[in-house]
């Protein structure tokens, strides 16, 4: 498959690593010579130095014969323009373009995209992704990771172990039987920075991060069993209110549970723009870092503070602040992924790496049809893969405990009909079940086996 990526900053770069290390045929495009020149000698990619919306640039990234074009650079009109180029003068068959203004994103404007007008086949709004990460962050405020699966029925969770946690040093299949009607799986672990995917004889222990693939109805019940404690979220102050904070403060407003939501922006303009556009939400003009001011939104009694400025080291800073101050739970947006191992020191709860919430997002538009979801972990270390089991796949018709899974591959749950079950050894997969399967990145290839289908593209 031949895959054209123009911009070759985090997002571009991570997905030319992703679809390059599973053997794709990847042009990278950028108007940056250093990146273009990074990339080139770090991954198996060729690249082209130029303006992506050009379509000599295209062309020399090999347009004619390609199958798909990525549109991850800076600017939003760039991405527009290179979609309508690939399409006009290459008639590449598949278009993804990432688009960060709202005035693009709304609703009333969706013909804009029509075939016949602008043709992206999907549009990624980084804002929204990182928005609805965030909204899955409170809603599981025990844990550092969460995404849904199988229509919102089950849930992958990451959970840091402390010293409290009532399963130490219990090995794994020995939770089946503490823990029979539990619908929760240990699918990966990390320990010492090294993630992998655990046997049944495997324990666990204080500091390590587990990833436990659970249905949603007992998501409490597997957090209490790992100590965590679930709360209901009732006090939120938000830092940063441009687009990713005043999409969670709107999200929270239309939500029927009573959230009281407070935000904390800078920027008067930005501050003056949000409180505009909300309605129940308190706006205070200010900088998060303040303590003052942290103290006059009340971040003592907040049940979390979610800092979502575009700096970094803002939101780290004013994140360990209101821990400082009281706050009971703190979640910072970090786009520098070499930060998250302060994370844990600062004693900042959870954080949202926007890259990877994007790369995901593309990920799963760009994948095969039977695939249904995608959820890149760690540095694209591994991947829960949510699929649709083929009448000519491997698995159909077999027991669990008779499929030959990789050393690295997990079954997280299975999905009959609307009804999502526990995997168990004597569990039958049937031809249209959904499975959802833990894979490190090395074994990828193998559940493409599994699958019968190519985890590549439409």
């Amino acid at each position: 498959m031949k895959v054209i990526i123009c911009g070759a900053g985090q997002v571009g770069w991570q997905i030319a690593r992703q679809l390059s290390g599973e053997k794709n045929d990847v042009t990278l495009v950028d108007v940056n010579a250093d990146l273009v020149r990074r990339a080139s000698d770090t991954l198996d990619v060729q690249g082209v130095v130029g303006f992506a919306s050009y379509p000599d640039v295209l062309e020399r990234a090999g347009a004619r014969d390609a199958d798909m074009l990525i549109a991850a650079t800076h600017s939003d009109e760039v991405n527009m323009v290179a979609c309508q180029v690939a399409n006009s003068i290459f008639s590449i068959p598949r278009k993804i373009a990432r688009l960060r203004a709202q005035s693009y994103l709304d609703a009333i404007y969706s013909d804009l995209y029509r075939r016949d007008h602008l043709p992206i086949d999907v549009v990624i709004s980084p804002e929204r992704e990182v928005a609805e990460a965030a909204l899955q962050r409170l809603a599981a405020p025990a844990t550092f990771d969460t995404e849904s699966f199988m229509l919102g029925r089950a849930q992958l969770l990451g959970i840091q172990l402390g010293e409290d946690c009532p399963v130490l040093n219990t090995p794994l299949r020995q939770l089946n039987e503490l823990f029979p009607t539990l619908r929760a799986i240990v699918v990966g672990v990390r320990r010492e920075g090294r993630l992998f995917a655990p046997d049944p004889g495997d324990q666990l222990f204080a500091s390590d991060q587990i990833y436990v693939f659970t249905h949603s109805e007992d998501m409490n019940r597997a957090l209490e069993i790992f100590g965590k404690q679930t709360k209901k979220q009732e006090r939120i102050v938000i830092i940063g209110g441009g687009n990713v904070g005043l999409g969670v403060a709107r999200a929270l407003e239309a939500r029927t549970d009573r959230v009281r939501a407070k935000i904390i922006e800078k920027n008067r303009a930005v501050a003056e723009r949000a409180a505009d556009g909300l309605e129940r939400t308190i706006v205070l003009n200010g900088d998060g870092m303040d303590m003052d001011i942290l103290m006059e939104a009340a971040v003592d009694r907040a049940d979390a503070v979610l800092a979502v400025t575009d700096d970094d080291k803002t939101n780290i800073l004013a994140a360990v602040r209101a821990k400082q101050a009281g706050c009971k739970m703190s979640i910072a947006l970090v786009n520098d992924p070499t930060l998250a191992p302060l994370m844990g020191p600062l004693d900042i709860d959870a954080y949202i790496n926007p890259r990877a919430t994007t790369v995901s997002s593309i990920l799963r538009h760009i994948r095969h049809g039977k695939v249904r979801a995608i959820y890149s972990l760690g540095d694209s270390e591994a991947e829960m893969i949510e699929a649709q089991v083929l009448s000519t796949s491997p698995l159909a018709g077999r027991l669990v405990r008779d499929v030959e899974f990789p050393e690295g591959v997990l079954v997280g749950a299975l999905m009959k009909g609307d009804k999502v079950v526990k995997p168990t050894g004597d569990l039958r997969i049937e031809a249209g079940d959904v499975i959802a399967l833990f894979a490190m990145a090395k074994d990828v290839r193998e559940v493409e086996r599994l699958l019968q289908v190519s985890i590549d593209f439409f």
